[in-house]
């Protein structure tokens, strides 16, 4: 069976993108996203954080809430903001975010080869985010945000691509961040069929972002599946929408830590016992950005230092052997008495993208009393975890640009 699969993208009508795209509906908060679509009607936010168009206080999670996205995707379509595709296609989008570019492919993908863990994932999902991207994938009828996904480096596949931009895009925009959103309609059949051979070829592709839109696909085909008596397989349900980028584009940022107090510990205590799993440099007054695996910064008190973990201290195992275990096993658990990260209070975590100045602003506001900079997992690092059927920590990977919503949706 074909691991990817063209469809019949909603989009925006032409010229209308500009108008219409918008964040991922999980990097915003409900102020943040009623503010950003302020005199902006034709926003996807409307779609994907349909809470905005309701009063202040409302429940997010709330059956009112999926009822108007699918009112306003209605009314998207019926205005003509919104058009879906007369045959089934590929397209290629390409972002750009200042000197960075990556071209990718927006198909379909099957959800048994998601079932079946050739599609891989690194992270486990929580029932309540799942149960939401489920409510919205059936109050819309839709796949409305898709999953970002990797696969192995093939060239063949980035030739046929770059062949495709060569042409003025069908769509084009910038969002947030200044990164530039281009999509291209590839309509040629014989690149269509070549596409999917290529792609049918791999041993497997990996999440790199969108877990639960990915687990809640899964479970909306098994209840449609049960409940059609003339499953053929065929249903759109048995899809789910992925833009898929080559490994080696893709980029992944820092993602950094704050931790509150010392649990207990004076300065100098604190760094005694840091010292015996880190090598420690004397203090520094520049930001440390880590070089390397297994080097980290450390900011205390107006102060930086540059660690490294004892290296007869790294083990082959490959999600230990993670920067991101290392630090949680050898520091943060044993010295700072947060065993877990996903619940703990007294952790936060700091996406690279906001900058090591925002480590040094909440300790020197008092906020936190320790900050720690880690270097970016590797693609290939987190490709070898979900090889390896495991998970990675919490907070491991920062994808940077992120995928705009509404540029194109799969229609179930």
């Amino acid at each position: 069976m074909s691991l990817i699969r063209p469809f019949r993208a909603l989009r925006p009508s032409s010229g209308r993108a500009q108008e219409v795209i918008a964040p991922p509906y999980d990097v915003l908060n409900t102020v943040e996203a009623r503010e950003l679509a302020k005199n902006r009607p034709w926003s996807f936010l409307h779609i994907s954080k349909p809470e905005i168009d309701l009063p202040p206080g409302i429940d997010p999670y709330g059956p009112e809430v999926y009822a108007k996205a699918a009112e306003n995707l209605r009314r998207m379509r019926e205005a003509g903001v919104l058009t879906q595709d007369a045959a089934p296609y590929y397209y290629a989008y390409r972002m750009i975010m200042k000197d960075h570019v990556q071209v990718g492919l927006v198909a379909t993908v099957r959800v048994a080869d998601y079932d079946a863990q050739r599609i891989r994932r690194h992270e486990f999902t929580r029932p309540d985010k799942e149960d939401d991207r489920v409510r919205q994938i059936e109050a819309v009828d839709a796949q409305t945000g898709p999953v970002l996904l990797a696969y192995p480096d093939a060239p063949e596949v980035e030739q046929a691509l770059d062949a495709v931009i060569a042409s003025p895009p069908d769509a084009d925009a910038v969002g947030v961040a200044d990164v530039r959103h281009s999509l291209w309609v590839i309509r040629d059949q014989a690149a269509i069929e070549d596409l999917t051979r290529h792609f049918s070829a791999m041993p497997a592709l990996y999440i790199a972002d969108g877990h639960h839109r990915a687990a809640a696909a899964s479970r909306v085909a098994a209840a449609r599946r049960n409940a059609n008596t003339a499953h053929s397989g065929q249903e759109p349900y048995n899809y789910f929408l992925a833009v898929i980028y080559p490994q080696h584009c893709m980029r992944i940022l820092d993602y950094n830590r704050v931790v509150r107090d010392l649990n207990g510990l004076d300065q100098d205590a604190f760094l005694q016992r840091v010292s015996q799993y880190f090598s420690m440099s004397a203090a520094v007054a520049a930001a440390v950005q880590p070089s390397r695996p297994g080097e980290f910064g450390l900011y205390l008190k107006g102060r930086w230092m540059r660690l490294a973990i004892r290296p007869e201290l790294i083990p082959e195992d490959p999600v230990k052997r993670l920067d991101v275990s290392l630090l949680q096993d050898h520091l943060i658990g044993p010295i700072l008495g947060i065993d877990d990260p996903r619940r703990d209070q007294r952790i936060d975590f700091v996406g690279g993208i906001r900058g090591l100045s925002e480590l040094e602003r909440r300790v020197d506001s008092g906020e936190m009393a320790v900050a720690f900079s880690l270097h970016p997992t590797a693609m290939a690092d987190l490709m070898a975890v979900a090889d390896a059927g495991e998970v990675m920590p919490p907070k491991s990977t920062w994808f940077e640009p992120k995928l705009a919503d509404g540029m194109a949706s799969h229609m179930l």
